[in-house]
């Protein structure tokens, strides 16, 4: 793996690139969802829906599109053209980056697979990824379709979940790829790679209850922190309050917003208890370093958590929060990547 590595440092970039490109969009997705902006555009034109209204009639039709939509008629009756323009460029512009990945990543493989950069094994994993990116958007596309059925005026938050875990998939893959070709400066000792897959898990787990939250707007009720409605556990005809009784997990924006309160707290200790394990074991090793970095990067994510929560989902905070939450990804895959590797050495 080493050899391999040390000859593909334009792969390396590449893949580095894209993954940068790819926490660029969560962040822009995350505007476009703060910002009431995902619906504006009522179609899905992939090659030529990469143009925006060039002309006063051509604004005007998108406009009439989406006056007509459930969103405009329940919630934003009476908005002026400048307004539903404001909304409008944040979902073009979320849906342009999503080409330009599409692009950069089809360009990258097309590159590697004609010049035979890498052995088939790999391409045929860089393939999977680019399937998975394609679905990525067929995914958002179904998301969006969600929000545009009668009486509705927001996407369904499983769904825009989906989308969000989706894009957590992609990242991810993209970068243990780049950083499975990035060489090791060091050796180092192996920490245990079955913590490292948890972490990978809560953290994933996480992003997805976080994505439930996002959809069902559970940010926006029981602003207050340690207590939730008053009580550390709310009771149970608060969180299930609905039927059926699965309707609650994805429904329910006080089960919705405890789960994910839940999930942090798993998480943050898993983090901290990972960290006391390899610093007792191999304090120097990179294992442990990283550990410390994803130690406290998750402890400054639970604490924008808190602020975001109790500010009531400034956009500010809302979009650090879930880029810190893709960092924090990354970094977890990482840990994976290296404590894998080095395990697989080891044995």
């Amino acid at each position: 793996m080493s050899a391999l590595a040390a000859n593909h440092a334009g792969i390396r970039r590449w893949l580095w690139a894209v993954a940068g490109l790819v926490f660029l969009m969560v962040v822009v997705g995350g505007a476009t969802r703060l910002t009431g902006s995902g619906l504006s555009i009522t179609e899905w034109k992939p090659i030529t829906g990469a143009l925006p209204p060039l002309s006063t009639q051509a604004w005007a039709e998108e406009f009439a599109k989406y006056q007509a939509s459930p969103q405009y008629q329940i919630l934003n009756n009476g908005m002026s053209l400048g307004e539903f323009q404001f909304i409008y460029w944040w979902e073009w512009g979320h849906r342009q980056l999503g080409r330009f990945i599409g692009l950069v990543f089809l360009a990258g493989f097309l590159v590697v697979a004609l010049r035979r950069l890498l052995p088939g094994r790999q391409l045929a994993i860089l393939f999977g990824m680019g399937l998975l990116l394609g679905l990525q958007g067929a995914i958002g596309w179904i998301m969006v379709a969600s929000g545009l059925q009668p009486g509705m005026v927001a996407v369904a938050p499983v769904k825009l979940t989906l989308h969000l875990t989706f894009a957590g998939l992609f990242f991810a893959s993209v970068v243990a790829f780049a950083t499975w070709l990035t060489p090791l400066r060091r050796p180092e000792t192996a920490g245990s790679a079955a913590m490292a897959w948890l972490l990978l898990l809560l953290t994933f787990v996480q992003i997805a209850l976080g994505g439930l939250v996002a959809g069902s707007k559970a940010g926006f009720t029981f602003n207050t922190w340690p207590l939730m409605d008053g009580a550390v556990v709310p009771p149970g005809s608060l969180l299930f309050a609905q039927q059926p009784f699965w309707e609650n997990f994805v429904d329910n924006v006080a089960l919705v917003q405890f789960n994910h309160r839940l999930g942090a707290y798993v998480l943050f200790a898993f983090a901290l208890w990972q960290l006391w394990w390899l610093k007792r074991k191999a304090p120097q090793s990179s294992a442990a370093k990283r550990a410390t970095v994803i130690a406290g990067m998750v402890t400054a994510q639970a604490a924008l958590g808190v602020a975001t929560l109790l500010l009531v989902v400034p956009l500010w905070a809302g979009l650090a929060h879930q880029a810190l939450a893709f960092a924090v990804l990354a970094m977890a895959v990482e840990h994976v990547t290296r404590t894998g590797a080095q395990t697989a050495d080891a044995a």
